[in-house]
């Protein structure tokens, strides 16, 4: 499943950018969520995906980078997030916030930077209904593929309950998407390599493709 990420689209048209995606064939919207603290950047708020609810009816799946993310958990779902990832970096037990994501009804998910052992995440996956592996440092996009991403996907798919979304985000392009693949990913943030392409139906089919062909 490709998960065209917002982050990369042209926001002065974002209804006609959201309709590109569901023209192209995307079953789910990446939303990255940034508060200039754990990562150097600022990106949307609340009233944005707010009217991203209103205009479309596919999925949102919400990363929030944030320092505090149990701060805006409930603020999100309400807004319209279906899923909420939050990073293991800043939850040394992120079960009680797993599970008060589920009460509020969204998928709840965990997500961990390129320097962070994926040690550190194990014990919880099977908490989760979603589990993002960052193949790039969070922040930006268009940043070059990290290639330790894969060994991290593959110690995740052989823990994770079946059914769980195991999710790549970070430089993803129809040449990194298949080792990725191969490793146990089934969803796939793309986003300049959606958003940038002139034929995002074309494209949305090269990375199927790709992913599909993913080597043994």
């Amino acid at each position: 499943m490709i998960n065209p990420s917002l982050l990369a689209c042209d926001f002065a048209h974002l209804a006609r950018e959201i309709r590109s995606a569901e023209e192209a064939g995307a079953h789910i919207l990446h939303l990255d969520i940034m508060d200039g603290h754990f990562v150097p950047n600022l990106s949307i708020g609340i009233p944005i995906v707010e009217a991203i609810r209103r205009s479309t009816p596919l999925p949102l799946d919400v990363h929030l980078m944030l320092d505090e993310p149990e701060r805006y958990v409930e603020p999100f779902r309400k807004a319209g997030a279906d899923l909420l990832t939050v990073h293991i970096e800043v939850l040394p037990d992120p079960r009680p916030l797993l599970d008060r994501i589920r009460r509020l009804g969204a998928v709840p998910g965990l997500t961990l930077t390129p320097p962070t052992p994926v040690e550190t995440l194990l014990p919880f996956v099977k908490e989760c209904g979603i589990v993002l592996t960052m193949s790039v440092m969070p922040g930006f996009g268009g940043q070059q593929f990290d290639t330790a991403a894969p060994e991290k996907i593959r110690a995740i798919a052989e823990t994770v309950s079946p059914g769980t979304l195991i999710s790549v985000d970070g430089g993803i392009n129809v040449d990194t998407i298949r080792s990725c693949a191969a490793a146990g990913a089934n969803t796939f943030v793309a986003g300049t390599a959606f958003f940038g392409a002139e034929d995002r139906k074309t494209r949305m089919r090269d990375l199927l493709v790709a992913c599909e062909s993913q080597p043994g």
